[in-house]
């Protein structure tokens, strides 16, 4: 057997050195991800990095080489080259099928020399591998949302974010609200570019909006969006171990994932997961478990390790149902010695002789003594990095959290541990300590802890929870078994009772749990707004009512203050009305004085020296009028202050150059002012 393995090694380093060889793909890993998506097929590792179009390792050239004739020697040449390469690559493929293992000097041989065009498909030197050209490949999408489904072709050049614009126009779905779901490599970014992805030609996705509710009739159409949301209770036998998991999982969940939290709980890395009862249409990976056709709302699962890849085909008649093996890449732990830890101290399940300090004393008399217990044992598990523990009651703790100032309300999340559980190791190293998870609980959560592992501290804690949050909570508590431990509550804190928002169970995911976690915090900040609000509202009220006194004994003086500001504003205005009313008589009666003692207006006719005048106003208007030439300017300024302007409050000024009229002597004459035989002046008020 160790001699097979060895073999089995020497067998894919051969494969790899070629297979960079012939691509140029110096990244291993990059190299040994492609090959594992091709179950280490060295000939469509080679087609899937370097497109068919370009005519390598094809298997059927007949219809290139029937042209070649057509267009002359140098043609028939590389009609040949391609049917020698796919003389090749059919041997390889038979090499393959008896079990020996295809080389790239084997590939490209040939009992003929291949063109210079052909040879440089499997460079010789490390400083011709650069010669090969990628081109871009074609991949064929096929997307699941609610009822509908979308298809599309498109390059793997394209991004994560184009094909959610695509979807937009084609679902009318907003990019804000979709969350594109079933990537082998878990959640990307918009930015990432599909061919980073190293993605199989026909790819699997379904869009979840968790923010936009079903219609009607889609709810009545397709089942799809409530098998989404619906918990699938999943028994999964392990063989070798002979231990079942009864593990739950949401709808949404795909069956990539679940194979990598059977990896994370058996320590079978996914590529060597042999299954029995996936039905027949589970045949993707990529598929979600509300669309692969298992049994609702339980279904039976059996899991054990094969040998080697080789050994991949199981005998149908072994199990009715569909055997499926796992060849994907994406083990998130391939084994538990890379952390430096062994297997039984990774999921708990060493001797009782290795058994650490339990994380809380049995019939602690004091809870806070219980925590600060807790707290220092998890800290000496897990390290530091860890969210801050609540050291009290959990009485004091839903008082911390829910019962202050509205502006200062959190959300009290409450974890419970069991050492009994392999999953609480996985759980407290990989998500309670991570930084995102520490940090998020850290800002916007109160995070109490109990360690349910004894007996005695669970019953005490159903008598808290009881207590507390009624007896509802306690027997949701209740229906989770040990394997189903650690549990995280997230509590609300509502106007008459509280009210338990989400219970996270520990095969949850990183991702998933942030999720979770920021879904709860959403619900909550709309409802403590809404309490802000109603506080706010409060206040103002209870101000209101507390100034009430001060106020209308203050009103009676202001509104006395008021009358007699009132009164002697209207006496003033009464006088200073009367006084304009005299001053407005005044002013006309001077004006009428004035018009009637001008001297005649002359006409144009006569023979003396007339000069014709005009008047810009300060309105906009003209006057004009004939003087004659011997006129005074004092019966200028008279005929001005005839039409309103009198001499004391506006200047007579010309035009150009500018000269101010009235400061000239009144008794000069319009000859001697030089506004002979024609001026344009204009009124301007005196400063």
């Amino acid at each position: 057997m160790a001699s097979d393995s060895g073999d089995s090694n020497m067998d894919r380093e051969m494969i790899l050195a070629d297979f960079q060889l012939c691509t140029g793909i110096d990244n291993i890993a990059e190299a040994i991800t492609l090959l594992e998506l091709n179950n280490w097929d060295l000939v469509a590792a080679i087609n899937g990095v370097i497109p068919q179009e370009n005519g390598i390792l094809q298997s059927n050239f007949s219809s290139e080489a029937s042209q070649a004739s057509m267009y002359g020697p140098h043609r028939e040449s590389e009609a040949a080259d391609a049917a020698t390469a796919a003389d090749t690559a059919a041997a390889a493929d038979t090499a393959a099928a008896e079990g020996a293992v295809p080389t790239c000097s084997s590939l490209f041989s040939s009992p003929r020399p291949l063109s210079s065009s052909a040879s440089t498909f499997c460079p010789s030197s490390p400083s011709s591998r650069h010669i090969v050209e990628r081109q871009s490949r074609m991949l064929e999408f096929k997307v699941e949302y609610r009822q509908r489904t979308v298809e599309l072709v498109l390059e793997d050049g394209t991004t994560v974010g184009e094909i959610k614009q695509i979807l937009e126009t084609e679902l009318g779905v907003p990019v804000s609200k979709m969350q594109l779901k079933g990537w082998k490599s878990g959640d990307v970014s918009d930015s990432t570019v599909l061919r980073s992805l190293h993605l199989p030609r026909n790819v699997s996705l379904y869009v979840l909006t968790p923010d936009i509710a079903p219609t009607a009739s889609t709810s009545k159409n397709s089942a799809l969006p409530d098998s989404l949301n619906q918990n699938f209770l999943l028994v999964i036998s392990h063989h070798e171990a002979q231990r079942d998991y009864n593990l739950n999982f949401p709808g949404s969940r795909t069956i990539q994932e679940v194979k990598r939290n059977i990896s994370d709980l058996t320590n079978i890395p996914v590529r060597y997961q042999q299954w029995e009862g996936w039905p027949a249409s589970a045949s993707d990976d990529c598929m979600t478990l509300a669309v692969s056709g298992i049994n609702y709302p339980c279904h039976h699962l059996r899991v054990c390790q094969r040998s080697s890849p080789a050994n991949a085909q199981v005998p149908q008649e072994e199990c009715a149902d569909v055997h499926m093996i796992s060849d994907s890449e994406g083990d998130d732990f391939e084994d538990a010695s890379e952390f430096g830890v062994d297997d039984s101290e990774m999921f708990g399940t060493g001797s009782s002789s290795c058994r650490k300090t339990p994380m809380m004393p049995e019939n602690s008399e004091n809870e806070a003594d219980a925590l600060l217990h807790f707290t220092a044992e998890f800290s000496s598990r897990y390290g530091e990095n860890h969210p801050m523990f609540f050291i009290g009651s959990l009485e004091s703790a839903s008082q911390e959290a829910f019962y202050g100032k509205a502006r200062e309300r959190k959300l009290l999340a409450i974890y419970l541990h069991n050492d009994d559980s392999v999953l609480s190791n996985v759980f407290c190293s990989h998500m309670m300590c991570a930084d995102s998870i520490v940090s998020f609980l850290s800002q916007n959560f109160i995070t109490w802890a109990w360690d349910v592992t004894k007996e005695a501290n669970k019953a005490r804690l159903l008598t808290m929870c009881t207590r507390h949050f009624g007896s509802v909570v306690t027997q949701t508590i209740r229906t989770y078994k040990t394997d189903q431990f650690p549990l995280l509550l997230i509590v609300m804190g509502k106007r008459t009772s509280n009210e338990v928002l989400n219970v996270i169970q520990g095969n949850t995911a990183v991702d998933e749990l942030m999720m979770r976690l920021m879904g709860a915090l959403e619900i909550f900040t709309a409802q403590q707004q809404e309490d802000i609000k109603d506080e706010d509202e409060r206040e103002a009220r209870e101000m209101v009512k507390r100034e009430q006194d001060e106020a209308y004994r203050l009103s009676l003086e202001a509104d006395r203050k008021k009358r007699e500001a009132q009164e002697r504003e209207e006496a003033e205005q009464v006088r200073l009305e009367q006084m304009r009313k005299e001053q407005e008589e005044e002013k006309e009666a001077i004006r009428l004085s004035l018009a009637q003692t001008l001297p005649q207006e002359p006409d144009e006719e006569s023979g003396e020296q007339i000069s014709k005048l005009r008047i810009r106003t300060p309105s906009g208007e003209f006057l004009e009028r004939r003087f004659l030439g011997s006129c005074k300017l004092q019966v200028l300024f008279d005929f001005v202050a005839s039409k309103g302007y009198p001499f004391d409050e506006f200047k007579l000024l010309t035009t150009f150059p500018r000269r101010n009229i009235t400061q000239l002597d009144p008794e000069s004459t319009l000859l001697e002012a030089k506004l002979f035989p024609q001026e344009t002046l204009f009124l301007e008020a005196k400063e």
